[in-house]
């Protein structure tokens, strides 16, 4: 086998395995989908949790805290070691270890127990940062936008799935004759263990680029920067960039708030239109349904945007779809009939998921030799974003009215992206990288934007 790390695909072959960029494409999102189901597989059965445990509202805001906060430090640590390690061990050791929490929880019998394991749960989330890593060094330019997108969004599918899926799996065991309090407990086992299995398949299915891994890699180019030791250095270069700290704004007021609706959309629904936990887990799980294809769409468009109107259009792209998203929240806030309640929420859904996929289109430009920080810093943003938004669930102020703040806060933060700036010197190698693997007619673009930089 000839080894470069180099070799990206230019098209997404969806119906493939034959090639390692494929199986890395589907193996991704399945590993993030069943990431999904550990992480916010109990949220759906809090109500249960809630009840047995008799927690307070004040109580269940730390959960919802603790859920997400210990991602925004595990984002940055796995960013960090994709860089170093490369994508598949550690996306190995993540889904095996963290299986281990997901299962335990069953043992939790205290509001400080039920906590700590909630906490130690989170840390599953960092699986997105390697999802988006490693489809980053997998694909071309003018295909980036849409399978970062695409993978993150059908692994995200699987915060709308739960919702779904574990009341039935929980009514199984309750329909076994086990008490309400045994099945929340038993129900979580079922995704600890395709975590763990995942994990497995994940080591032996897929390699970290498309010329190798890591280890063949450097011994064949002692030049690639993957598996250096300078890995450090890059990640503080990383840090003093400024426009990662923009799209760590852009992440956290879209998919911190994704997070956020996932924990307490099911609540929300029993609370506000007095609804049955199996019927509010059902509506709640179409916002997060919408990944099916609305994540995909925000990477498309930025890929759009960018072969048009270059690295400056995918900014102006984000910016649209992140206020769309903020105008979104603040009618689903104010909505007090269940139906215009769900209408909007599903189109709230469409712009959060867009402006995800939109934000992971302009992050593999920011600095191809540490991709893995850059995602980790910009994906530690949404579990940020989440923890800021959950602090708003804790007292007296009414959840409609908490959505309300983050919808003006999501509008304000669409302005900063605009902020972001890319070197004629950057866009020129993007373009040049274009003009190779497109066709002339396709790779047309329009000056303005990229004067504009």
């Amino acid at each position: 086998m000839t080894i470069t790390p180099h070799s990206k695909a230019t098209k997404i072959d969806l119906f493939s395995l034959a090639t390692p960029q494929m199986r890395t494409f589907h193996l991704t999102w399945i590993a993030f989908f069943l990431c999904f189901f550990g992480w916010f597989g109990i949220a759906p059965l809090m109500v249960y949790v809630r009840e047995e445990l008799s927690l307070t509202k004040a109580q269940i805001g730390n959960i919802i805290i603790a859920s997400v906060a210990i991602t925004i430090f595990m984002r940055l640590f796995i960013g960090w070691l994709c860089d170093k390690i490369g994508p598949r061990i550690a996306y190995t050791f993540l889904l095996t270890l963290g299986s281990i929490p997901v299962m335990s929880i069953g043992f939790a019998d205290s509001y400080l127990s039920f906590l700590l394991l909630r906490l130690a749960i989170g840390a599953i989330g960092a699986s997105f940062v390697i999802t988006q890593y490693h489809t980053s060094v997998m694909f071309a330019p003018n295909i980036i936008g849409t399978a970062n997108a695409t993978t993150a969004g059908w692994g995200n599918l699987g915060g709308g799935v739960t919702q779904m899926v574990m009341p039935i799996i929980f009514g199984f065991f309750v329909a076994f004759g086990f008490t309400t309090g045994v099945s929340w407990r038993l129900a979580m086992i079922v995704p600890g263990i395709a975590l763990f299995c995942m994990g497995i398949i994940y080591y032996f299915g897929t390699q970290d680029t498309p010329g190798g891994n890591f280890k063949d890699i450097k011994e064949a180019y002692p030049t690639f920067h993957g598996a250096k030791k300078n890995s450090l250095s890059n990640f503080l270069l990383v840090m003093k960039d400024v426009r990662v700290w923009f799209l760590f704004l852009a992440y956290g007021a879209c998919f911190g708030i994704e997070l956020t609706i996932n924990n307490i959309a099911a609540l929300y629904y029993v609370d506000q239109f007095k609804l049955e936990p199996a019927t509010a887990g059902l509506i709640a799980g179409l916002f997060g349904l919408m990944n099916l294809f609305a994540r995909t769409l925000g990477g498309a468009f930025g890929d759009r945007f960018g072969i048009k109107w270059g690295l400056r259009g995918r900014v102006v792209w984000l910016s649209m779809v992140l206020a769309g998203e903020g105008l979104c929240l603040i009618l689903f806030s104010q909505m007090n009939t269940l139906i215009l309640a769900i209408s909007s929420m599903i189109i709230f859904s469409l712009f959060v998921q867009m402006s995800e996929g939109a934000t992971f289109s302009v992050v593999p430009f920011i600095n191809k030799k540490a991709i893995g920080a850059v995602s980790g810093i910009v994906g530690a943003g949404g579990n940020a974003g989440a923890v800021s938004a959950g602090f708003l669930f804790r007292g007296d102020l009414s959840y409609q009215n908490a959505l309300l703040i983050i919808g003006l806060t999501v509008s304000v933060a669409a302005f900063f992206t605009l902020l972001i700036r890319f070197s004629h010197e950057e866009e020129k190698e993007v373009g040049d990288e274009l003009d190779r693997i497109l066709p002339p007619k396709q790779n047309e673009k329009e000056p303005s934007f990229v004067a504009a930089t």
